[in-house]
């Protein structure tokens, strides 16, 4: 019984050979890319890792700070532990909302010429 292999349908996409993304990793548009992304991911890494660390210090050795009561048994130490799960979820959306605008537009740009679909 002999197999053949059906054609490819609309949603299969020609495979870029290995050549092909090496020379797309050169080209100016994936270089603008990998500068896009990099000029959101590492600053707001840097400030959440510098922000992280200010709250473990605090945490370790300012006890009076830390302690301080804001509203009723609520204290410092608390409003900025809740300050990291609200700045986690702020800057998810905020690379999200990057993404959709920056960064999808050009990374469909590379996929469909290196797909032979432009």
């Amino acid at each position: 019984m002999a197999t053949e292999t059906p054609p490819p349908s609309k949603e299969q996409h020609r495979l870029p050979s290995a050549e092909e993304f090496v020379a797309e990793q050169s080209s100016a548009e994936f270089g603008e890319l990998r500068r896009a992304h990099r000029s959101f991911a590492f600053p707001v890494t840097v400030g959440f890792i510098a922000w992280y660390l200010l709250y473990v210090l605090l945490s370790n050795y300012a006890d009076g700070f830390m302690g301080t009561k804001v509203v009723g048994n609520i204290n410092v130490a608390f409003v900025l532990g809740l300050a990291q799960f609200l700045t986690t979820f702020l800057i998810a959306w905020g690379y999200s909302r990057h993404a959709a605008a920056d960064l999808d537009p050009k990374a469909a740009a590379i996929k469909s010429r290196m797909e032979g679909d432009a």
